[in-house]
Protein backbone atom coordinates (compact mmCIF):
# COMPACT_ATOMS: atom_id res chain seq x y z
CA UNK A 1 0.00 0.00 0.00
CA UNK A 2 0.93 3.44 -0.91
CA UNK A 3 2.20 5.99 0.99
CA UNK A 4 -1.27 8.72 0.54
CA UNK A 5 -4.94 7.10 1.01
CA UNK A 6 -8.54 8.90 0.67
CA UNK A 7 -10.50 8.16 4.17
CA UNK A 8 -12.49 10.10 6.54
CA UNK A 9 -13.44 12.79 3.75
CA UNK A 10 -10.09 13.58 2.97
CA UNK A 11 -6.62 12.43 1.60
CA UNK A 12 -4.29 11.36 4.79
CA UNK A 13 -1.46 9.04 5.57
CA UNK A 14 -2.47 5.61 4.57
CA UNK A 15 -1.37 4.20 8.07
CA UNK A 16 -3.97 6.59 9.52
CA UNK A 17 -6.86 5.00 7.74
CA UNK A 18 -9.37 3.17 10.26
CA UNK A 19 -12.46 1.20 10.11
CA UNK A 20 -15.07 1.02 13.21
CA UNK A 21 -15.11 -2.69 13.61
CA UNK A 22 -18.45 -2.75 13.99
CA UNK A 23 -19.30 -1.22 10.61
CA UNK A 24 -21.73 -4.15 8.51
CA UNK A 25 -18.49 -4.15 6.20
CA UNK A 26 -16.58 -5.94 8.59
CA UNK A 27 -19.08 -7.65 10.89
CA UNK A 28 -21.59 -9.05 8.10
CA UNK A 29 -18.92 -8.71 4.69
CA UNK A 30 -21.58 -6.21 3.47
CA UNK A 31 -19.73 -3.59 1.19
CA UNK A 32 -18.56 -2.83 -2.12
CA UNK A 33 -15.07 -2.85 -3.91
CA UNK A 34 -13.58 -1.71 -7.56
CA UNK A 35 -9.99 -2.02 -8.76
CA UNK A 36 -8.48 -0.59 -12.12
CA UNK A 37 -4.64 0.07 -12.67
CA UNK A 38 -2.46 3.13 -13.78
CA UNK A 39 -0.30 3.12 -17.38
CA UNK A 40 1.78 5.84 -17.14
CA UNK A 41 0.37 7.94 -14.68
CA UNK A 42 -3.48 7.19 -16.44
CA UNK A 43 -6.13 5.73 -14.61
CA UNK A 44 -7.35 3.07 -17.54
CA UNK A 45 -10.88 3.20 -18.57
CA UNK A 46 -11.29 5.40 -15.35
CA UNK A 47 -15.20 6.13 -16.62
CA UNK A 48 -15.83 2.66 -16.53
CA UNK A 49 -14.73 1.86 -13.51
CA UNK A 50 -16.37 4.80 -11.85
CA UNK A 51 -19.62 4.36 -13.38
CA UNK A 52 -19.76 0.45 -11.80
CA UNK A 53 -18.73 1.58 -8.63
CA UNK A 54 -21.59 4.01 -8.43
CA UNK A 55 -24.00 1.40 -10.37
CA UNK A 56 -22.91 -0.80 -7.29
CA UNK A 57 -23.22 1.61 -4.56
CA UNK A 58 -26.78 2.32 -5.81
CA UNK A 59 -28.03 -1.41 -5.98
CA UNK A 60 -26.51 -1.75 -2.59
CA UNK A 61 -28.22 1.09 -1.44
CA UNK A 62 -24.89 2.43 0.28
CA UNK A 63 -24.97 6.22 -0.13
CA UNK A 64 -22.00 7.54 -1.73
CA UNK A 65 -21.38 11.06 -1.26
CA UNK A 66 -18.74 11.89 -3.82
CA UNK A 67 -20.01 12.72 -7.41
CA UNK A 68 -18.41 10.58 -10.14
CA UNK A 69 -16.52 14.37 -11.45
CA UNK A 70 -15.20 14.11 -7.36
CA UNK A 71 -14.15 10.67 -7.09
CA UNK A 72 -11.76 11.18 -10.43
CA UNK A 73 -10.35 14.05 -8.88
CA UNK A 74 -9.24 12.67 -6.02
CA UNK A 75 -8.25 9.58 -7.99
CA UNK A 76 -5.87 11.32 -9.86
CA UNK A 77 -4.26 13.73 -6.87
CA UNK A 78 -4.25 10.02 -5.09
CA UNK A 79 -1.61 9.24 -8.73
CA UNK A 80 0.41 12.58 -8.38
CA UNK A 81 0.76 11.98 -4.38
CA UNK A 82 1.85 8.93 -5.19
CA UNK A 83 3.92 8.74 -8.17
CA UNK A 84 2.01 6.08 -9.33
CA UNK A 85 3.71 5.40 -12.78
CA UNK A 86 2.09 1.70 -13.53
CA UNK A 87 -0.16 0.42 -10.02
CA UNK A 88 -3.55 -0.50 -8.85
CA UNK A 89 -6.30 1.76 -7.29
CA UNK A 90 -8.75 0.21 -5.03
CA UNK A 91 -11.95 2.08 -4.13
CA UNK A 92 -13.87 0.61 -1.28
CA UNK A 93 -17.37 1.60 0.56
CA UNK A 94 -18.59 0.07 3.69
CA UNK A 95 -22.18 -0.67 4.93
CA UNK A 96 -21.25 1.58 7.90
CA UNK A 97 -22.05 1.00 12.00
CA UNK A 98 -26.32 0.93 11.96
CA UNK A 99 -28.10 0.30 14.98
CA UNK A 100 -29.15 -3.23 14.22
CA UNK A 101 -26.46 -4.24 13.63
CA UNK A 102 -27.59 -4.93 9.94
CA UNK A 103 -29.20 -2.90 8.03
CA UNK A 104 -26.75 -0.59 5.76
CA UNK A 105 -26.03 2.98 6.59
CA UNK A 106 -23.75 5.91 5.43
CA UNK A 107 -20.39 3.63 5.47
CA UNK A 108 -16.83 5.15 4.78
CA UNK A 109 -15.07 5.60 1.58
CA UNK A 110 -11.30 4.39 0.87
CA UNK A 111 -9.17 4.69 -1.99
CA UNK A 112 -5.59 3.21 -1.58
CA UNK A 113 -3.08 3.06 -4.55
CA UNK A 114 -1.01 -0.27 -4.60
CA UNK A 115 2.01 -1.90 -6.20
CA UNK A 116 0.42 -4.27 -8.69
CA UNK A 117 1.94 -7.82 -9.78
CA UNK A 118 0.75 -9.79 -12.49
CA UNK A 119 0.70 -13.37 -13.56
CA UNK A 120 4.03 -14.92 -14.31
CA UNK A 121 5.34 -14.61 -18.07
CA UNK A 122 5.59 -18.54 -17.99
CA UNK A 123 1.53 -18.83 -17.51
CA UNK A 124 0.93 -16.32 -20.27
CA UNK A 125 2.97 -18.85 -22.38
CA UNK A 126 2.00 -22.33 -20.84
CA UNK A 127 -1.79 -21.26 -20.18
CA UNK A 128 -3.26 -22.21 -16.62
CA UNK A 129 -5.57 -24.54 -14.53
CA UNK A 130 -8.96 -24.06 -12.93
CA UNK A 131 -10.30 -26.16 -10.85
CA UNK A 132 -14.61 -26.75 -11.50
CA UNK A 133 -16.46 -25.59 -8.70
CA UNK A 134 -20.73 -26.12 -8.74
CA UNK A 135 -21.73 -22.58 -7.74
CA UNK A 136 -23.95 -19.51 -8.68
CA UNK A 137 -21.92 -15.86 -7.38
CA UNK A 138 -24.72 -14.54 -5.37
CA UNK A 139 -25.85 -10.85 -7.17
CA UNK A 140 -22.88 -11.38 -9.35
CA UNK A 141 -23.41 -8.01 -11.51
CA UNK A 142 -21.93 -5.97 -8.09
CA UNK A 143 -18.42 -6.05 -6.93
CA UNK A 144 -19.24 -6.87 -3.74
CA UNK A 145 -16.73 -7.00 -0.99
CA UNK A 146 -17.56 -10.54 -0.17
CA UNK A 147 -14.91 -13.30 -1.17
CA UNK A 148 -15.38 -15.70 1.50
CA UNK A 149 -15.86 -18.81 -0.88
CA UNK A 150 -13.16 -17.99 -2.99
CA UNK A 151 -10.73 -17.31 -0.57
CA UNK A 152 -11.51 -20.51 1.59
CA UNK A 153 -11.17 -22.51 -1.84
CA UNK A 154 -8.26 -20.87 -2.66
CA UNK A 155 -6.14 -23.20 -0.34
CA UNK A 156 -7.55 -25.86 -2.12
CA UNK A 157 -6.53 -24.74 -5.75
CA UNK A 158 -2.98 -23.84 -4.87
CA UNK A 159 -2.16 -27.55 -4.10
CA UNK A 160 -3.47 -28.53 -7.26
CA UNK A 161 -1.00 -26.08 -9.09
CA UNK A 162 -4.39 -24.23 -10.51
CA UNK A 163 -5.10 -20.47 -10.58
CA UNK A 164 -8.41 -20.24 -9.49
CA UNK A 165 -11.58 -21.62 -10.31
CA UNK A 166 -14.36 -22.01 -12.84
CA UNK A 167 -18.25 -22.14 -11.27
CA UNK A 168 -20.83 -23.46 -12.92
CA UNK A 169 -24.38 -24.66 -12.27
CA UNK A 170 -27.37 -26.73 -13.77
CA UNK A 171 -24.76 -27.34 -16.76
CA UNK A 172 -24.06 -24.08 -17.34
CA UNK A 173 -20.75 -22.03 -16.96
CA UNK A 174 -20.67 -18.56 -15.25
CA UNK A 175 -17.18 -16.74 -14.21
CA UNK A 176 -14.26 -17.19 -12.25
CA UNK A 177 -14.03 -16.02 -8.84
CA UNK A 178 -12.23 -12.89 -9.71
CA UNK A 179 -12.15 -13.21 -13.90
CA UNK A 180 -14.66 -13.40 -17.13
CA UNK A 181 -14.52 -16.03 -19.23
CA UNK A 182 -14.17 -16.96 -22.98
CA UNK A 183 -14.00 -19.80 -25.21
CA UNK A 184 -13.43 -20.32 -28.82
CA UNK A 185 -14.70 -23.18 -30.78
CA UNK A 186 -14.40 -23.18 -34.54
CA UNK A 187 -13.74 -19.30 -34.93
CA UNK A 188 -16.43 -18.17 -33.31
CA UNK A 189 -15.56 -16.71 -29.88
CA UNK A 190 -18.80 -16.70 -27.03
CA UNK A 191 -18.66 -15.72 -23.45
CA UNK A 192 -21.59 -16.30 -20.59
CA UNK A 193 -24.89 -14.23 -20.69
CA UNK A 194 -25.90 -14.42 -17.02
CA UNK A 195 -24.75 -14.92 -13.44
CA UNK A 196 -21.54 -12.46 -14.00
CA UNK A 197 -19.86 -9.48 -12.90
CA UNK A 198 -19.88 -7.10 -16.26
CA UNK A 199 -16.13 -6.89 -16.08
CA UNK A 200 -14.41 -3.93 -17.96
CA UNK A 201 -11.34 -5.99 -19.67
CA UNK A 202 -14.36 -7.95 -20.82
CA UNK A 203 -15.87 -5.34 -22.21
CA UNK A 204 -12.72 -4.11 -23.57
CA UNK A 205 -12.47 -7.62 -25.30
CA UNK A 206 -16.57 -7.65 -26.37
CA UNK A 207 -14.74 -4.24 -28.40
CA UNK A 208 -11.51 -5.83 -29.71
CA UNK A 209 -12.96 -9.15 -30.52
CA UNK A 210 -15.94 -8.06 -33.53
CA UNK A 211 -18.44 -10.47 -33.26
CA UNK A 212 -18.30 -12.22 -29.72
CA UNK A 213 -21.56 -14.79 -28.81
CA UNK A 214 -22.63 -13.75 -25.85
CA UNK A 215 -24.98 -16.94 -24.46
CA UNK A 216 -25.38 -19.42 -22.24
CA UNK A 217 -22.27 -21.89 -22.18
CA UNK A 218 -22.85 -24.92 -21.13
CA UNK A 219 -19.86 -26.88 -19.30
CA UNK A 220 -19.11 -29.62 -21.26
CA UNK A 221 -19.03 -26.91 -24.32
CA UNK A 222 -15.71 -25.68 -22.95
CA UNK A 223 -14.09 -28.81 -22.05
CA UNK A 224 -14.61 -29.28 -25.92
CA UNK A 225 -13.16 -25.68 -26.88
CA UNK A 226 -10.81 -25.03 -28.89
CA UNK A 227 -8.98 -21.83 -26.77
CA UNK A 228 -10.16 -21.13 -23.65
CA UNK A 229 -9.03 -17.47 -21.52
CA UNK A 230 -9.92 -15.15 -18.50
CA UNK A 231 -9.90 -11.66 -18.63
CA UNK A 232 -9.76 -9.52 -16.03
CA UNK A 233 -8.38 -5.86 -14.51
CA UNK A 234 -4.72 -7.82 -13.06
CA UNK A 235 -4.85 -10.99 -15.97
CA UNK A 236 -5.48 -8.77 -18.79
CA UNK A 237 -6.38 -12.14 -21.03
CA UNK A 238 -4.90 -15.35 -19.91
CA UNK A 239 -5.16 -18.26 -21.41
CA UNK A 240 -6.86 -21.36 -19.98
CA UNK A 241 -4.96 -24.86 -21.05
CA UNK A 242 -6.52 -27.09 -18.28
CA UNK A 243 -9.96 -27.63 -16.27
CA UNK A 244 -9.44 -29.78 -13.53
CA UNK A 245 -7.90 -32.86 -15.14
CA UNK A 246 -8.99 -32.17 -19.12
CA UNK A 247 -6.88 -30.55 -21.65
CA UNK A 248 -7.86 -27.78 -23.38
CA UNK A 249 -7.67 -27.91 -27.13
CA UNK A 250 -3.93 -28.53 -28.23
CA UNK A 251 -3.03 -28.06 -24.00
CA UNK A 252 -1.18 -24.66 -25.43
CA UNK A 253 -2.72 -20.83 -25.64
CA UNK A 254 -3.71 -20.80 -28.65
CA UNK A 255 -3.52 -18.41 -31.89
CA UNK A 256 -6.68 -16.10 -31.70
CA UNK A 257 -6.56 -15.77 -27.72
CA UNK A 258 -2.49 -15.14 -28.91
CA UNK A 259 -3.88 -12.34 -31.13
CA UNK A 260 -6.23 -11.11 -28.56
CA UNK A 261 -3.82 -10.12 -26.28
CA UNK A 262 -1.60 -8.22 -29.24
CA UNK A 263 -4.70 -6.02 -29.62
CA UNK A 264 -5.42 -5.43 -26.08
CA UNK A 265 -2.13 -4.66 -25.21
CA UNK A 266 -2.10 -2.15 -28.23
CA UNK A 267 -5.82 -0.76 -26.61
CA UNK A 268 -3.97 -0.02 -23.34
CA UNK A 269 -1.25 2.01 -24.99
CA UNK A 270 -3.29 4.22 -27.16
CA UNK A 271 -5.65 4.68 -23.67
CA UNK A 272 -2.78 5.38 -21.48
CA UNK A 273 -0.94 8.18 -24.05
Amino acid sequence: MKSYCFANNQIISAQKAVLHPMDIGLIRGYGIFDFFRTSNYVPLFLSDYLDRFIRSAAKTRLPLKLSKEELAAVILELIKKNNLKFGGIRMLLTGGVSENHFSPVEGSLFIFCEDLDFPSHEKYEKGVKLLSVEHVRAIADIKTTNYTLPVWHSGDWKSKGAEDVIYHHEELISESSRSNIFMIKNGEIATPDSHILHGITRKRVLEISGKVNVRPIKFEEILAADELFMTSTTKKILPITQIDNFKIGSGKPGSETKLLIEKFKEMEAKSSG
